[in-house]
């Protein structure tokens, strides 16, 4: 974690404005072509919610904006950024998990195993190792919604809000749309579009 130098930051008067607001959050929701990536793990016999968000994390932590944090009214970058998924149980709850990330597709995914069984063997709410360095997301697999709200505590919060919804078929494509919420002091539509961008292409290997 590196904390910048705000008075020489070129966002110091657009962080400050945007910081001050409520609900600084701002979210769109993009659709993605999901086709290969839903190929690769049926072929390869992987969660298909792993390997796509393995892409995802590969495309936030490849977007400078999507790596800072606002710790005690003040900028830090982190050098990785790690996913805290909910993970629905058997009974239908769900507990949240940390998934370290890592570059390699197959340590991450076993990172999300390991997180899976720890959720599914407990009732624990929160894991045990939590932080900024990480994006909240979840899966919505049964709506194909258009528009997402996340919760805000109404304190001061800097983590990207995600949710990924239901894969439909669209000309015999595999189309996922995928809400993203950042808070508009440290993130706009510029580095959304690049995240968008590095998704897909990482959706497509």
């Amino acid at each position: 974690m590196k904390e910048l130098d705000i008075n020489t930051w070129n966002r110091k008067e657009h962080f400050e404005h945007f910081s001050k607001l409520k609900d600084p959050y701002f979210g769109i929701t993009i659709p993605f072509n999901v086709t290969k990536t839903y190929a690769f793990s049926k072929d390869n016999k992987v969660s298909f919610f792993g390997t796509y968000l393995h892409a995802c994390m590969q495309a936030i932590n490849g977007v400078e904006n999507l790596k800072y944090r606002i710790v005690d009214d003040k900028v830090v970058i982190f050098n990785s950024i790690n996913a805290s998924a909910t993970i629905m149980r058997e009974n239908k709850t769900f507990g949240f998990s940390y998934i370290d990330y890592n570059e390699n597709l197959d340590l991450f995914l076993s990172n999300f195993q390991d997180e899976k069984q720890r959720i599914n063997t407990s009732s624990n709410l929160f894991p045990p190792k939590n932080g900024l360095d990480c994006i909240h997301c979840s899966a919505l697999p049964w709506s194909d919604f258009s528009g997402h709200k996340e919760p805000v505590s109404g304190l001061q919060e800097s983590v990207p809000k995600l949710a990924f919804g239901k894969v439909k078929e669209v000309n015999n494509e595999k189309i996922m749309n995928v809400a993203i919420n950042v808070n508009h002091a440290l993130v706009d539509g510029y580095h959304l579009s690049l995240f968008s961008e590095l998704f897909q292409k990482k959706l497509n290997k």
